[in-house]
Formats: C-alpha cells, structure tokens, sequence
C-alpha cells in the first residue's frame, strides 16, 4: 500500500478526549495536512513552477510522513505500555 491509498483518517469520537491533542487527533491532522500538500504540490507540478520550489514540497511531504510514522509508534507503545502496567505514560520524564 502506498501512502497516497491511506486517506484522511478520521477524529475518533470518545468521551476521554478531553480536549486534549490524542494520537487519534494528530493522525486526523496529519492526514488532513498531508492531503493538503500534495495537492499543492501536484498544482505546483502542472503550473510549471521551478524545480527547486517542487523540491522544496517533496521534501515538505516526506518530513510530514515522517512525524505521522514517529507518532504511530508512539502510539503503539503507549498502547502497550497501558496494557501491560495499567498507566499512561509520560513522555519525556
């Protein structure tokens, strides 16, 4: 699967966000993002804008998959980690 076949990824609606900024809201956002930039980049592509500019977006693109892969693993982990020890951990302490 390529990454263009994931699509938005939807706001998951539960009583235990809290307003806070959860996995599941920043994958929406990322997604959301994402869709976004490319978009721009395929306008940048067929209005013939200068490489360096195209560039510029791929690699745009590439660091923003990047963070959405950095924070499935942190989900992960903290998924695993609640399943295992029944708390939630803190990041960086």
């Amino acid at each position: 699967m390529t990454d263009a076949d994931e699509g938005l990824v939807e706001r998951p609606e539960d009583d235990e966000d809290y307003d806070l900024l959860t996995y599941g809201e920043v994958a929406a956002r990322l997604s959301e993002v994402l869709a976004e930039e490319r978009q721009h980049l395929d306008a940048l592509q067929a209005d013939g804008a200068p490489e360096s500019a195209v560039t510029a977006q791929r690699e745009r693109i590439e660091e923003l998959v990047a963070g959405r892969e950095r924070y499935r693993q942190q989900k992960a982990t903290a998924e695993a980690f609640l399943r295992r020890f029944g708390l939630t951990p803190r990041s960086g302490t």
